[in-house]
């Protein structure tokens, strides 16, 4: 009698199991995204350009979303996660061009699109400034623009790419 009362004071005692990591509601705000995808986008001088896009959440213990991106160009990666410190979502691209990008957001409430990362600094020869959004967001499809600030304040699309949901 005295040990099991004894055990009952020791288990009242010890501290609560800590949440798994990444375990939060605002780490599956963009699990819209994971999947396997097709792009159809139009190319600069007429026609279609196609690519694929895999989306994971795996890799990393379900702590980072990993997007591995293809076109007739190359490959290119990016890994997006939560950071509690900001508040807010995070993403470091890079390409088989060398290029680099790194950008910040989350959620957008009150505007035709869902989600929106932008630039943490300004790009380019011309340093302008960028961001991404999802918009249209359907379980089997979404449309991806990624759009540069222009000097009214306002974004005008530099890249949209239709996505459908790739059929197993």
């Amino acid at each position: 009698m005295l040990w099991s009362a004894a055990l009952a004071l020791v288990a009242a005692q010890a501290p609560a199991a800590a949440p798994p990591p990444c375990s939060g509601p605002e780490y599956r705000q963009m699990d819209f995204w994971v999947g396997e995808w097709n792009g159809a986008f139009a190319l600069p001088g007429g026609g279609e350009g196609h690519a694929t896009n895999r989306i994971t959440k795996d890799e990393f213990g379900s702590c980072v979303i990993a997007e591995h991106f293809q076109t007739a160009t190359g490959p290119g990666a990016s890994f997006s996660t939560w950071d509690p410190y900001r508040k807010q979502w995070v993403q470091t691209w890079v390409d088989s061009s060398g290029g680099y990008i790194t950008l910040a957001g989350g959620p957008v409430a009150g505007q035709p699109y869902s989600f929106e990362l932008k630039t943490l600094e300004p790009r380019g020869p011309k340093q302008l400034r960028f961001r991404m959004i999802w918009e249209d967001v359907k379980p089997d499809s979404f449309t991806w623009r990624w759009q540069a600030l222009q000097p009214d304040g306002s974004y005008k699309d530099a890249w949209a790419i239709r996505y459908t949901r790739a059929r197993r």
